[in-house]
């Protein structure tokens, strides 16, 4: 069960990484149509504190991972 819920959890961060990966890359290759610069950047801000966060947490789940070895005893 303990793999599951890690594997649940990864996918899920990767998934936010994902997600706000796509919305930077709008930002940056589509944000000449955006006159409100200000704003532009505080959303960026916003999607990077995202990848940021959610990498951050995928290694530290890294740190709970059953090693192999102690897998197969189980």
């Amino acid at each position: 069960m303990r793999a599951v819920l890690i594997d649940a959890l990864e996918k899920q961060y990767e998934a936010q990484i994902s997600a706000a990966d796509a919305v930077i890359k709008l930002i940056l290759e589509k944000s000449v149509a955006i006159s409100d610069h200000v704003g532009v950047q505080k959303e960026l801000d916003c999607q990077l504190h995202k990848v940021a966060t959610a990498e951050e947490k995928l290694q530290v789940l890294k740190d709970y991972e059953i090693p192999s070895k102690e897998k197969d005893a189980v």
